[in-house]
């Protein structure tokens, strides 16, 4: 299966992280998949975003973060099984039992000196390449956040995920950062690169003309794929980056033209992940079998026994 996504714009401030947060819990409430949420931001703004920050911080002092996996299976050349960092039971919509983490660190950052100055680019790689090809297998959906700008682990998301969404806002500086990141997958193109399943316009304001004179530049370029459907600025997307407690609904979570908008953009997103039909008359391959339900705790069967975030 291709179901592998990194989230990236070099440009910060587009709500990147939020964005997918809420893809996460839609895919898990609306549409019942088991969703890998993969935090590869040193400031683990999802990881913040979908558990408590005691917890948070729980799981870092006790090394079981993404930082800590990379550093065993990277650095040390030790063995590290991946699902010992994968959090399950985060989110606070009760009715998304389905979203797993693997939560990050600010130690990712001096990880990634390590690696260029010890020069362990290619066995980065592997790494990820490895990791990426097990959670196909496990999850239906994987969503990498990744951090703004370039360095040498999101290249390695970027060369080893099927896909890249890239979200922007509709401004000058945001579409400057898709050119950048455009210019960049253009590079040793050899080497491979995670295929653009849409440019998305995020936090628009749907009352400015100038914000729809990108947005109409944009879709006139047909290689940007852009998504239908926008996600509009509202106070709703900021609200839910802030983890609640006691646990809320899907809809209270993501009220009225909000959530219709995410519930869109998921439905939009799972269809472009569909593999196109086969050229020839030949048979097609049977399907891979659906997950079983969900069992009591809220954790699906085909998903990993991993460490509670609760």
């Amino acid at each position: 299966m291709r179901n592998t996504i990194a989230v990236m714009n070099t440009k910060g401030g587009v709500g990147k992280s939020t964005l997918v947060l809420a893809l996460a819990e839609t895919l898990s409430a609306y549409h019942g998949k088991n969703v890998l949420v993969i935090d590869s931001d040193s400031q683990a703004s999802v990881s913040s975003m979908l558990m408590t920050v005691p917890n948070l911080h729980r799981l870092q002092q006790n090394g079981l973060t993404m930082v800590d996996f990379l550093v065993a299976r990277v650095l040390q050349d030790a063995e590290a099984d991946w699902l010992r960092y994968v959090v399950r039971n985060v989110s606070d919509v009760d009715d998304a039992r389905t979203v797993f983490l693997i939560p990050s660190d600010m130690q990712l950052t001096l990880f990634e000196r390590e690696v260029s100055k010890e020069s362990l680019h290619s066995r980065l790689r592997n790494v990820i390449s490895a990791l990426l090809a097990d959670a196909r297998r496990v999850f239906d959906v994987i969503l990498i956040d990744c951090p703004p700008g370039l360095s040498v682990l999101t290249e390695s998301w970027l060369r080893e995920a099927d896909y890249h969404i890239s979200p922007t806002k509709a401004d000058y500086v945001s579409v400057c950062g898709l050119e950048v990141f455009r210019r960049f997958k253009a590079l040793n193109p050899e080497m491979g690169f995670a295929e653009n399943l849409g440019v998305l316009v995020n936090m628009k304001d749907m009352s400015s003309p100038t914000e729809e004179d990108y947005h109409a530049w944009l879709l006139s370029n047909p290689d940007n794929r852009c998504f239908n459907q926008v996600v509009p600025r509202a106070v709703a997307m900021q609200e839910c980056a802030r983890f609640h407690a006691p646990d809320r609904s899907y809809f209270a979570k993501y009220p009225g033209e909000t959530g219709k908008a995410l519930r869109q953009l998921s439905e939009e997103i799972l269809a472009r992940l569909e593999p196109a039909p086969a050229a020839t008359a030949e048979p097609a391959a049977a399907a891979p079998a659906p997950p079983k339900p969900a069992d009591p705790d809220g954790i699906s069967n085909s998903a990993p026994a991993a460490s509670a975030a609760s």
